[in-house]
């Protein structure tokens, strides 16, 4: 899928159509000074991917601006609504103007906007994501719910981001440039010991723990890092289907599971929570609904 379609849906839901020729038709398109756009203030992304970039660079080179970035004026100069990633590109191609269409937007919308651009392109860390949302709530007062509605997330996807920023600030930034990922740090929720959970961290990340591996020296408790993890009470190893289950329900749950089988196609299946605002949280994730129990 082509990046103008990508994003097309995402900007066309709040902006209405973004395309060069709607936008000349509209009396929006123009060829503005590089110099005289700012990026995005509201942009979630700390980091640029610089191989990424270096490949944009050479295929603007190589074939041109395809898409044309999106900008809001702003006093005596604009700001990226979408394309940031397109305009550094051009910079470091030595070009003067580029082709933009204007859009009037809110601050509210603007982060909006940048969030989605990112997310559609998967260019976000699970952190920069979870602060993105974070901003969201607390600038502009909106709820985790709509929240989720604005970036076409589940809630409980937004939720289980949301509470990675409660992760201490180094393993933060283990989970912010890749050495853990999302799951490792959720697991590590299930701890309270600030330096456990720190020692853990940085304990799986040299030695390669998946988050199996991960979950298992959580349910220790604070022996974790000394002791080797326990096999499971199920005899022999875990099957490769039985594997396929419990990544798939840790994903969709956002929390530790556990499938043990047992004969005639039975077995039980293990959710682990690590809170009564998780337990809520699971709960609405299951039934579809709040738990008004």
């Amino acid at each position: 899928m082509s990046e103008a379609r990508r994003l097309g849906r995402g900007l066309e839901a709040l902006l209405g159509p973004v395309s060069k020729e709607q936008a000349e038709k509209e009396g929006a398109f123009r060829e503005l000074p590089v110099m005289a756009i700012r990026p995005n203030p509201f942009q979630p992304r700390t980091r640029v991917d610089e191989e990424a970039l270096k490949e944009l660079v050479a295929s603007i080179e190589a074939s041109g601006l395809l898409q044309p970035v999106v900008v809001r004026p702003s006093g005596s100069h604009f700001e990226l609504i979408a394309g940031e990633r397109r305009w550094r590109a051009v910079q470091r191609l030595g070009w003067t103007r580029i082709p933009a269409i204007l859009k009037e937007v809110d601050d509210k919308t603007l982060l909006t906007l940048a969030l989605i651009e990112n997310l559609q392109r998967d260019d976000l860390s699970p952190i920069d994501e979870a602060l993105g949302y974070q901003r969201l709530q607390a600038e502009f007062e909106v709820a985790q719910t709509e929240v989720a509605r604005l970036v076409g997330k589940d809630r409980s996807t937004v939720a289980n981001l949301l509470r990675l920023l409660a992760l201490p600030d180094a393993v933060k930034d283990l989970v912010d440039h890749g050495a853990l990922s999302a799951g490792h740090g959720r697991a590590l929720l299930g701890l309270t010991d600030t330096k456990l959970i720190v020692r853990l961290g940085r304990q799986a990340v040299a030695e390669g723990w998946s988050v199996r591996e991960m979950e298992a020296r959580v349910r220790q408790g604070p022996d974790a890092a000394k002791r080797p993890v326990r096999s499971r009470s199920a005899p022999g190893p875990v099957s490769a289907e039985v594997q396929r289950v419990e990544d798939a329900l840790r994903k969709r749950l956002g929390t530790d599971v556990r499938v043990t089988q047992r004969r005639k196609g039975r077995g039980i299946v293990h959710l682990s929570y690590y809170s009564n605002d998780d337990l809520a949280r699971l709960l609405e994730l299951i039934l579809g609904a709040p738990f008004e129990g």
